[in-house]
C-alpha cells in the first residue's frame, strides 16, 4: 500500500483542537480537505503529520505553535485613531477587517480593543501562539 509522501495530493478528514479540548475546526461532517503535501497550502506541522500515512489510517498529532501559525507577534498589533476606520463602520471587539498592503496582499485585522478615540488592531492569526492537536484520517492519495 502506498504511503503519503511529499508531492502527493491527498484527501484527509481532520478535527483540530486547542489544549483545553475546544474544537476550532473540523472537516468530518463535510468534504475532506484536499491538498498537495509540500506545497505550503496548509500549516507545516499538519503536512509533516500526513507524510508516511497509509489510506484509511488515523492518527492524533500535537503541533507546536512554531509549526502551526507561529508565535504571537506584538509588532503585528497597532493602535489607530477611530477616524482612520472606513466611514460608517461601527467598531466592535472581534470584528475582522481587511487591508490591502502596498504589495497587493490582503491581510486580516481583528479589532482587539476600543477606546474613546482609538482602536487596537491585531494582524496575528487567531491561532498564533497556540499549540494545536489534530485527529487526522487519510482518506486517499490521489
Amino acid at each position: 500500500m502506498a504511503q503519503a509522501k511529499y508531492g502527493d495530493t491527498v484527501k484527509v478528514h481532520y478535527t483540530g483542537k486547542l489544549d483545553d479540548g475546544t474544537v476550532f475546526d473540523a472537516s468530518v461532517n463535510g468534504d475532506p480537505l484536499q491538498f498537495t503535501i509540500g506545497s505550503g497550502q496548509i500549516i507545516p506541522g499538519f503536512e509533516q503529520a500526513v507524510v508516511g500515512m497509509n489510506p484509511g489510517e488515523s492518527k492524533t498529532v500535537k503541533i507546536p505553535a512554531e509549526d502551526a501559525y507561529g508565535q504571537r507577534r506584538e509588532d503585528l498589533v497597532l493602535e489607530i485613531e477611530k477616524s482612520q476606520l472606513p466611514e460608517g463602520l461601527k467598531p466592535e471587539v472581534g470584528l475582522q477587517l481587511q487591508s490591502r498592503q502596498p504589495d497587493g496582499r490582503i491581510i486580516v485585522l481583528t479589532i482587539a480593543d476600543i477606546s474613546e478615540s482609538h482602536v487596537t488592531l491585531d494582524a496575528n492569526h487567531p491561532l498564533a501562539g497556540k499549540d494545536l492537536t489534530f485527529d487526522i484520517q487519510l482518506i486517499e492519495i490521489i
